[in-house]
């Protein structure tokens, strides 16, 4: 869709976009069918600010409603052979493709995410679901050698996988379809029914997905309400996220809101993805055009609103004027503006509150004496993609996650220096180091406390199929389908005397 195609009559309703479905939002889907809400709520292109759609409104009723439901549902979906799972999880990679171009149309409307990110998404999406159909024939257990202890003489043990229970899904709006896919392809996998909640800001793509997902369950011969779907407020999330017929919660957003999760969902098993403030080191003997790429490359994507964007980039001192140089050449490339257009890399964030919040701590940054190099001011609702030094310590554009697009540099004596920099942060999601010293690449994957070191590429270079999580306030638990099935997973031991 061209920008032109976004006009004023359209807005209000995702008909307007061609193979959206025309009644995406008729309701939510709880239970076996479309369920009508009380309330609606506005869904807003964030480039302009226009209606595209209203989405219905769940409240704590529907939230218990879709809870008791899927428990219900349990055994039935634990019993589900595993071709038939298989079978639903590959159907859903193929409607996904079929419906890659509108779902693209509808992904930039609702994120305001640039084009080219959005289509990442959906083709990311479609992998996802894919791998995850590979891992059923995958989930099984073993054998123990019990008479390793003579109190084990005669008999025979073995442990098997079960699936948890009803899983809930709570996840983030910059990759809100995908975010989905992570945490309702392994449920389905595992043999549990799922519940997901999406941010209050971009429900429409998880909408879609969910209607597919069902459609594929209906024509498997399983019940449509293994996937449900339910809007709201954090009090809906609470619902879910502490009813007793939940077993599993997985939850992608703020550290702050993970954690008072993980406080109020307990005992139930919790896995949470909370963000970083994602680190670029290069060091002395770095091919310093590659880093500068990847800064420019990995800072400002998704318009800087990933988790594993880089935020923070620490470079030795011999090469770090050098570097900067050399990013301040590129930053012209990154253009910006409407998120329809293919050229655009970066766009509006997701809503004016984060705009202000991110120029407040560029503004605070450079108070505290950081220079900004480049970008930092408005262009519309958009703002362009900054470049600060010297930001110190105690700053949130240093110290947080920062979710915008702003990259800061700092210069350290060493490599020592700059791995140590890393790791005094709160966050261990993802870090990066450019290097052509085998050594140091080695020492960057035992020193750095992070749940994932990526050698010579961005922090945000993430495969699907790979663990993914991080360590300290970056969350616990891993996803990836196979690692995802481990945590919707118990084992389940037999002992069984001859």
């Amino acid at each position: 869709m061209s920008p032109a195609a976004h006009s004023p009559s359209e807005a209000g309703t995702v008909s307007g976009l061609p193979g959206v479905p025309a009644d995406l939002t008729a309701g939510l889907p709880v239970g076996e069918a479309l369920v009508a809400t009380d309330g609606s709520q506005p869904v807003h292109f964030p480039y302009d600010g226009t209606e595209i759609a209203r989405s219905p409104l769940g409240d704590e009723a529907t939230a218990n409603r879709a809870a008791e439901h899927a428990a219900a549902l349990r055994k039935q979906v634990g019993a589900l052979p595993s071709r038939v799972r298989r079978r639903v999880l590959l159907g859903v990679a193929d409607a996904l493709r079929d419906a890659a171009g509108p779902m693209e149309d509808l992904l930039v409307l609702e994120t305001g995410k640039p084009r080219v990110d959005c289509r990442t998404e959906v083709m990311r999406a479609v992998a996802t679901w894919e791998a995850t159909a590979d891992e059923v024939s995958r989930t099984h257990g073993e054998t123990v050698p019990l008479d390793l202890l003579p109190s084990g003489d005669g008999m025979t043990g073995f442990w098997t996988r079960r699936p948890v229970g009803v899983v809930v899904g709570v996840t983030g709006f910059n990759y809100p379809m995908m975010l989905a896919s992570h945490k309702i392809a392994p449920a389905l996998a595992a043999g549990c029914p799922v519940i997901v909640k999406p941010a209050p800001a971009t429900p429409l793509a998880t909408l879609w997905l969910v209607r597919l997902v069902r459609e594929q369950l209906e024509a498997a011969g399983a019940p449509a309400g293994a996937v449900q779907m339910v809007t709201g407020d954090a009090g809906v999330g609470r619902t879910l996220t502490t009813h007793p017929h939940v077993a599993a919660v997985s939850f992608t957003g703020s550290a702050g809101i993970g954690h008072l999760i993980a406080r109020e969902a307990a005992p139930r098993k919790v896995v949470l993805e909370l963000g970083s403030n994602a680190a670029l080191v290069v060091a002395a003997d770095a091919d310093l055009d590659a880093a500068a790429d990847a800064v420019v490359r990995g800072g400002y994507y998704a318009s800087g609103q990933a988790c594993i964007a880089v935020q923070r980039v620490i470079a030795v001192e011999e090469v770090a004027a050098e570097l900067e140089r050399k990013i301040t050449e590129r930053l012209p490339q990154v253009l910006v503006g409407d998120p329809r257009a293919e050229e655009t890399r970066v766009s509006a964030l997701i809503d004016e509150a984060a705009t202000e919040r991110v120029g407040r701590w560029v503004d605070e940054a450079r108070a505290a004496g950081a220079r900004l190099v480049h970008g930092g001011t408005r262009e519309g609702r958009c703002l362009t993609p900054a470049l600060l030094t010297g930001v110190p310590d105690g700053q949130p554009a240093w110290d947080e996650e920062i979710f915008g697009p702003v990259v800061c540099l700092r210069a350290v004596p060493d490599l020592a220096a700059a791995y140590a920099t890393v790791n005094a942060s709160r966050y261990g999601l993802h870090a990066a180091v450019f290097t052509r010293d085998l050594g140091a690449a080695f020492d960057a994957v035992e020193e750095l406390e992070v749940g994932g070191v990526v050698v010579n590429d961005v922090p945000g270079y993430r495969c699907d199929i790979a663990p993914y999580g991080g360590v300290k306030d970056s969350g616990t638990g891993r996803e990836g389908p196979r690692f995802a099935i481990e945590e919707m997973t118990v084992t389940r031991m037999a002992v069984i005397r001859r």
